[in-house]
């Protein structure tokens, strides 16, 4: 290297370092911020991964083994332990995950209601942790942006996951499935907070449905779920494009290893003398219920961590 490379160089690296010096505040700053917005997202992100990665699983099963079952068949049964036991296993390491009052479930038919959280992992794990205990398949009603997403067919057919109109409900708890639904939905989702406010507005299909049926209908809630992942504060314009659009635009933060507790009380008997009304009044007590004795209000983050090393139920 000659003389003048040598000079040249040296100016270079001096005006680059004469650069960072003058900037370095603003670096950080832009580097922190980087790192702030991946850490609030990256648990959902990882989450919507691992559920796009089953869904290859599923496909490669069926492709290797020819599959050509109906997806609600016993056929597909070794598929679902092993996409249960995963869940299950993320379940117990990231949120110490319980399930208590699983024998409150009927052993025939019956319709499942629950609070939905920011997002529904908690009711992932539900699904999960009822197969591999009763080997047990419960159907569930999602929202249509769910059949919108692309790529996820098969495994929402292999879950039970359905548009869940009337006539799918009942013909379901008909062959003695039992039919989960929220709803409240992506509103509530979307919309609900740490307050656990239940939003379903004039939302009385599932009663007709189980009064249709005589059926019971049993509540459901998980402690926490709100502390695990969030939405943030509702602002008129996310609500005004949720209400014309009906498609979910605000996306969900956090992911943090709080403890997951499900609660399933006591079902709410069939009963022919009650209205339709009074039956979700009924089961929105039920749930409030549920609430009021099993979470902090308004909920905690704190709290909710610490709960990973308390062994005894809130109600205990």
């Amino acid at each position: 290297m000659t003389d003048l490379s040598c000079l040249a160089y040296v100016l270079e690296e001096w005006t680059v370092v004469e650069y960072l010096k003058k900037h370095l505040f603003h670096v950080v700053i832009v580097s922190l911020t980087i790192s702030a917005i991946l850490g609030f997202f990256i648990v959902p992100l990882t989450i919507l991964f691992f559920i796009y990665l089953t869904n290859i699983l599923l496909l490669i099963y069926q492709k290797n083994g020819e599959v050509k079952a109906d997806p609600l068949s016993d056929v597909w049964d070794s598929a679902r332990k092993t996409i249960a036991s995963f869940w299950d296993i993320y379940a117990r390491i990231w949120h110490g995950y319980e399930l208590h009052g699983v024998e409150n479930l009927p052993e025939g038919p019956g319709i499942l209601v629950y609070y939905h959280g920011a997002i529904p992992i908690d009711y992932l794990y539900f699904l999960s942790r009822l197969f591999l205990w009763k080997k047990r398949l419960c159907l569930s009603v999602a929202d249509h942006f769910v059949f919108r997403l692309p790529g996820l067919k098969l495994l929402l057919e292999v879950t039970g996951i359905m548009l869940g109109t009337r006539e799918e409900c009942l013909i379901a708890l008909k062959n003695g499935h039992l039919v989960s639904i929220s709803p409240g939905g992506v509103r509530e989702a979307l919309f609900s907070d740490e307050s656990y406010r239940l939003m379903w507005g004039n939302r009385k299909g599932f009663a007709q449905v189980a009064l249709d049926a005589k059926v019971p209908i049993i509540p459901m809630y998980t402690q926490n779920v709100r502390e695990g992942y969030r939405m943030f504060k509702e602002r008129r314009f996310f609500r005004q494009l949720y209400e014309s659009t009906r498609l979910p635009f605000t996306p969900p933060y956090g992911g943090l290893p709080v403890k997951f507790r499900t609660y399933i009380g006591e079902p709410i008997p069939y009963d022919p003398n009650i209205t339709t009304e009074e039956l979700v009044e009924k089961t929105k007590t039920a749930i409030q219920t549920l609430i009021s004795k099993h979470q902090t209000i308004p909920g905690s983050i704190w709290k909710a961590l610490l709960e990973r090393f308390d062994k005894r139920c809130k109600s205990d």
